[in-house]
């Protein structure tokens, strides 16, 4: 009987202990899930990240582009290189598609709001840019990205990214010069040109100051390597069948000093734009045709600097008499020294050359260098000094919407590049790329006709429409059309020899038309 208590009182004895053990091991409360929660701060699309008292948004779009009769994927005109010949390497269409992935956060603080901004395009577009021209194609990866675009290939593009704090923007940003809406007062074409484009940023620090009802100042310090140099001559390396020769600009020194003051208001906005860009050469001996340094360049001097600079006023008005939401964009630039803020595109700015039939010899040709200064050095029998470019121009866009599924675009613009003095006088610009134009194409009486005349300005005019389907948010389908001509200042006719694949034969100078096509799809998340 004791045995029998014994392990009754034994067995109680270890379940209590067993239980104490198992209770111990259970959490007092249990944690509670931390959801994602909405943040109605700053609009549509925010939620908090969760722990954070920052909002965060992403978004972007899904984008496919088909360009006929262009230049490139930025929707070009087919108005230099391979397309501009119009010779059998050319592609008759291009096409890309871009996913692009935004990330916008944003923070409350005692200084105002933080907001860091990132964008991304992971695409795909036609290899070579609308040419499979093997002298046109770079081996080197690291200088054409294009060939990156092998099958299953592809590459990132970086568009925006910068940080905002207390009034101040530091990182990859549009630039303080900019308007709204850059070179896209109503189109598609990333070739609108007339004036100042910056859409998928620059390197800059800039602060903005808000003065009140709507009225506010910015002013910014740009890195002006990418987005606003096109090119310096020394014309003592020559200058081949369309006026173009290697890019003797220097190195960097100084920032572009940009700024704006901007009226936003209901009714529209008016915006007054300036820029101060310096311009400076490298050497006064350089390589023939590439402007590449010698063993002689260092000792040979260097034309002074310069400091150029550009205008620009912008308007635009808002809700007109046509219709709710219709609107209308204009601006209008003059740059001496600054020619990218007029002949500017989302990436470089073209040098013309364009060619077609001709009823006095083989083919005609037209073209125009896009420049920032020339200079011949002393030397060579110049001036040596630089001589700065003068651009000016203008773009704008008429916006209707038909109903909520249709819109439609007129838009256009009008750009002049015009070189100094005269052909007859030396010591100008235009006289000494004149000079440098017939000496370096072995023009003389017997290679050219009796009307030739040399004059290396010329103007660019475009005009396009567009027509906008979105059957349902965010979803659009759009169709563009636009017209270019190339007004150049040439005449007569002479003999030439242009880059492979065209002869060595006699060109009439004459003004140039092209048209191309674009459709799209875009869907906006």
């Amino acid at each position: 009987m004791n045995t029998i208590k014994s392990l009754i009182l034994g067995s109680a004895a270890g379940l209590l202990a067993m239980s104490g053990a198992q209770a111990a091991d259970l959490p007092v409360k249990a944690k509670a899930v931390e959801y994602v929660r909405i943040c109605s701060l700053y609009g549509a699309g925010f939620f908090y990240i969760p722990g954070t008292d920052t909002c965060i948004k992403l978004g972007g779009y899904l984008r496919v582009d088909t360009t006929f009769n262009g230049n490139g994927t930025q929707d070009a005109p087919a108005w230099t290189g391979d397309p501009g010949q119009v010779n059998r390497y050319r592609d008759y269409f291009t096409t890309r598609s871009r996913l692009a992935f935004t990330v916008d956060t944003r923070t409350a603080t005692e200084y105002g709001v933080v907001r860091t901004f990132g964008q991304a395009d992971f695409q795909f577009d036609t290899l070579g840019s609308a040419t499979f021209n093997p002298n046109s194609l770079a081996t080197n990866l690291g200088n054409n990205g294009n060939l990156l675009n092998s099958a299953g290939g592809g590459y990132t593009a970086v568009e925006l990214v910068f940080l905002q704090f207390a009034g101040f923007t530091f990182g990859k940003s549009a630039s303080a010069y900019a308007t709204p809406w850059h070179g896209y007062p109503g189109n598609n074409s990333s070739s609108l040109i007339g004036g100042h484009d910056t859409v998928t940023g620059v390197n800059n620090i800039q602060y903005t100051a808000q003065f009140g009802n709507g009225v506010s100042g910015t002013i910014g310090l740009d890195d002006p390597t990418v987005f606003n140099r096109t090119a310096v001559f020394d014309l003592s390396t020559g200058l081949n069948a369309t006026g173009t020769t290697g890019n003797a600009y220097d190195g960097v020194h100084a920032p572009d000093i940009v700024g704006n003051i901007r009226i936003d208001q209901a009714w529209g906005l008016f915006q007054i734009s300036a820029a101060a860009h310096e311009v400076g050469a490298s050497y006064n001996i350089l390589t023939a045709a590439t402007a590449a340094p010698t063993n002689l360049s260092e000792i040979s001097g260097h034309p002074d600097t310069k400091w150029g600079g550009s205008v620009m006023a912008a308007l635009n008005i808002k809700n007109i008499p046509t219709g709710a939401g219709d609107d209308l964009k204009i601006d209008a630039t003059y740059a001496k020294g600054d020619t990218k803020n007029v002949i500017s595109t989302s990436g470089a700015s073209p040098s013309f050359a364009m060619f077609s039939g001709s009823g006095r010899a083989f083919q005609s040709v037209g073209f125009g260098a896009t420049t920032d200064a020339i200079y011949q050095p002393t030397a060579f029998g110049g001036t040596g000094d630089l001589k700065l470019t003068e651009a000016y121009g203008f773009r704008g866009a008429f916006n209707h919407n038909w109903d909520p599924f249709w819109s439609s675009s007129l838009f256009g613009s009008g750009s002049w590049v015009h070189y100094s003095g005269s052909s007859a006088d030396l010591s100008t610009a235009k006289g000494q790329f004149c000079a440098q134009y017939v000496a370096s194409n072995k023009l003389t009486a017997a290679t050219t006709s009796a009307d030739f005349s040399c004059n290396p300005d010329y103007a660019v005019f475009q005009v396009g429409a567009i027509t906008r389907w979105t059957p349902v948010k965010n979803l659009t389908f759009s169709g563009e059309v636009m017209y270019t001509r190339l007004d150049q200042k040439f005449t007569g006719a002479a003999v030439l020899t242009p880059s492979a694949p065209k002869p060595t034969a006699l060109y009439e100078f004459k003004n140039q038309d092209t048209v191309s096509f674009n459709v799209r799809a875009q869907r906006n998340f």
